[in-house]
């Protein structure tokens, strides 16, 4: 399922694009058959798996994108109209529906994160079924770290990550343990397993991303009932580093590569 809007995904695309490990994904691409390819991507959004990827595929290549918000996949649609097939799929109730044994790889990108243990499971059972390569990549880790820091950032950060477990319509997510899960779910499969850190670098040019990212931070801190004087003060402190343009931040996430 996805929650998430077009606007938010625009405001994250750099800096995705920017962290992803390219070890990993090389990985990935050296293990595609040659010839012309068939991949399918779960939790597509607007497409972010094909702008990232189609760079450094140098053949013809037919994308199934996934998701369970038919707005996005339009964007997607319009973005790459050329090469691109759309599924409107609710991804919990429906994921053995689609063809694995049909596609020549599976990838997804900034989903594991809101995924359940059974999701997984469930998910490393029909990719290696399939003997498939599974590419995931952008699945945040939990670590966090700001420059210059804030007395009470831990505190929101070990808020953030107990919110990152609730249900995210998958059932009780696994948050930050998600791509320790996952890699260990295709290992104990028989899969060879590549992976690395892709952590966001994130500069003060970025004030409008950091601005809504940390809004969000706060909303997560309202949520947990934290108390209000802690919250206000931790906020008024970063939105004032932000628009003065010297608020430094790292958000971690890994990249991996299964491969059968």
């Amino acid at each position: 399922m996805s929650g998430f809007s077009s606007e938010w995904l625009a405001l994250r695309a750099p800096l995705d694009l920017a962290a992803r490990n390219r070890a990993v994904e090389a990985a990935f691409i050296e293990a595609l058959p040659k010839g012309a390819l068939h991949l399918l991507d779960l939790a597509s959004g607007t497409g972010s798996t094909v702008e990232a990827l189609s760079p450094w595929l140098d053949r013809p290549v037919t994308w199934q994108l996934t998701d369970y918000d038919p707005r996005l996949l339009q964007v997607a649609r319009e973005r790459w109209p050329e090469n691109t097939r759309i599924r409107q799929i609710d991804l919990q109730a429906d994921l053995e529906q689609l063809p694995f044994d049909e596609v020549d790889a599976v990838t997804t990108s900034a989903f594991l994160d809101l995924a359940s243990q059974d999701f997984l499971e469930r998910l490393a059972d029909k990719v290696a079924a399939a003997g498939k390569p599974f590419l995931a990549s952008l699945t945040y880790d939990g670590r966090s770290d700001f420059d210059p820091g804030y007395p009470k950032d831990a505190e929101l950060l070990e808020a953030l990550n107990r919110h990152q477990k609730s249900d995210k319509g998958f059932g009780p997510a696994l948050g930050p343990d998600s791509a320790k899960t996952a890699i260990s779910l295709f290992e104990d499969r028989g899969f060879q397993v590549v992976s690395g850190f892709s952590d966001w670098q994130i500069t003060p040019k970025a004030s409008a991303f950091l601005l809504e990212f940390l809004g969000g931070w706060l909303r997560v801190g309202k949520e947990l009932n934290l108390p209000e004087d802690l919250l206000e003060a931790w906020w008024q402190d970063r939105r004032t580093r932000i628009e003065a343009s010297k608020l430094f931040m790292t958000v971690g996430h890994i990249d991996f590569v299964a491969l059968p």
